[in-house]
């Protein structure tokens, strides 16, 4: 129920439990969820709950009377039957005011709406104004729509080229051995399985020795995958079929691998690809060895972080930028804050010769985005437009033989981008694509 609820919105309803907790109740109960929203309150829903001075302290004393408690505390109890209809009501609310996301604002809403609790009567005794407030929060949830939905977000056909991926020379050998393994298990579609195996046979790569500090090893490995159960599968001609998880893998690693500011992919991507999806045969023997995932991920990154791409530098500031105002989302603009963030590369030397500065393009972004304040996904993601930008670089990397996409290759896929915000928004500071193109061209 609750996979759409901002992280705000979670944390409250997570507030109230915790509250029921603490006074010993048998339930939660839309009284608590009322302490919690105080508690939680920040921003428009704070001023309306200061204009009425209602505090947490002086809420909690008239909520008291109204509030049963146990002699016994409990960690694990229930909600009541008038907090999920609040809930259900929440969702209902959500839907007729075009958000597809809940947002704490609507929990807000749902509450001092209902008549079946004793909130309103709690709210009375602070002279609340139930009228007023809901227009207020009613406006407040119509204006976050546009700010919570970034205008990149149309589909865009991506196309990685799989092609390229098992023939490149940091796999060289992989999916040789691989292949081969296919015929001795008497399987025909390659799995997420032999290509593991395949990489953990590698005695002398860097990546396997890390791994294998986590208890992670080729013998290990094969005796564990040896209990996991035969699956049917088909294989046509000489091109590498995979399976659905070992698909998922792969394009997970290409992902990946552009995001690193690498233009091509290695073992150390597809095993942090494996342990990010947390599928497939593979993913089944590594949790049975009960391996740190976590660690053994942040081990595999550090090598690479520690060489700093242009592009993995750009990334990582993208996302500041993103959170900076308040977004879950990175779009192209982002792109550009980060290259002109990062601030030493051929494509910022080109911006910065046209005065473009960051003062200037942050003004311009904010005001194409506009501000949120909710963070509901973990991971901040990218938009379609953007994921269509990086793979562009990544592709005009490969094609120079560069083993690093550069910050220049992404700026000169922005161009190739017309219609994204980066673009707009060069276009607001009085840029020019054809003199951007010529400047990345005599400084390369």
């Amino acid at each position: 129920m609750f996979e759409r609820f901002t992280e705000k919105a979670i944390n409250a309803v997570s507030e109230s439990q915790r509250i029921a907790v603490e006074m010993c109740c048998s339930e939660v109960t839309p009284e608590h969820l009322l302490l919690a929203l105080v508690n939680e309150a920040k921003g428009v829903s704070l001023k309306l709950f200061r204009m009425y001075g209602i505090t947490p302290e002086l809420l909690m004393a008239k909520a008291k009377k109204y509030l049963t408690s146990d002699s016994k505390r409990k960690e694990n109890i229930p909600f009541s039957h008038a907090y999920k209809e609040i809930l259900k009501h929440t969702v209902d609310l959500a839907g007729k005011s075009g958000n597809n996301n809940i947002l704490f604002e609507h929990l807000f809403l749902s509450l001092i709406s209902d008549k079946n609790s004793n909130v309103q009567k709690i709210l009375k005794e602070f002279n609340f104004d139930n009228y007023s407030s809901k227009d207020i929060l009613t406006k407040l949830v119509q204006k976050k729509i546009k700010r919570l939905e970034h205008p990149e977000t149309e589909e865009d056909n991506i196309h990685s080229d799989f092609e390229s991926i098992y023939e490149g020379e940091a796999l060289s050998g992989v999916f040789d051995r691989a292949v081969s393994k296919l015929s001795a298990k008497g399987y025909e579609i390659l799995g997420t399985e032999q290509i593991i195996a395949s990489i953990l046979e590698s005695d002398d790569s860097e990546l396997v020795q890390t791994a294998n500090k986590y208890g992670l090893d080729i013998n290990n490995f094969e005796s564990k995958l040896a209990e996991q159960q035969s699956r049917q599968a088909e294989y046509e001609g000489k091109k590498i079929i995979f399976t659905p998880n070992a698909f998922l893998m792969m394009n997970t690693a290409f992902q990946t691998a552009k995001e690193l500011g690498s233009s091509v992919i290695t073992p150390e991507h597809i095993l942090l690809s494996l342990l990010k999806n947390k599928k497939g045969v593979a993913y089944d023997v590594i949790k049975s060895l009960r391996i740190n995932e976590q660690k053994l991920s942040e081990e595999i990154l550090k090598p690479i972080e520690k060489q700093m791409p242009e592009t993995l530098s750009i990334m990582k500031l993208a996302k500041e930028e993103a959170r900076r105002i308040g977004r879950n989302v990175v779009g192209t603009e982002m792109f550009l804050l980060g290259i002109i963030a990062e601030g030493t590369s051929v494509a910022f030397d080109v911006l910065n010769e046209l005065e473009i500065t960051m003062k200037d393009a942050r003004l311009v972004v904010e005001s194409l985005v506009g501000y949120g304040d909710e963070y509901f996904a973990k991971e901040i993601t990218f938009t379609p437009r953007a994921k269509k930008v990086l793979e562009r670089a990544w592709l005009s990397a490969k094609k120079a033989g560069k083993q690093k996409i550069e910050a220049s290759d992404l700026l000169l896929a922005i161009l190739d981008e017309p219609s994204s915000l980066a673009m707009k928004a060069l276009n607001q500071l009085g840029a020019d694509a054809v003199e951007i193109r010529h400047g990345i061209e005599n400084d390369r």
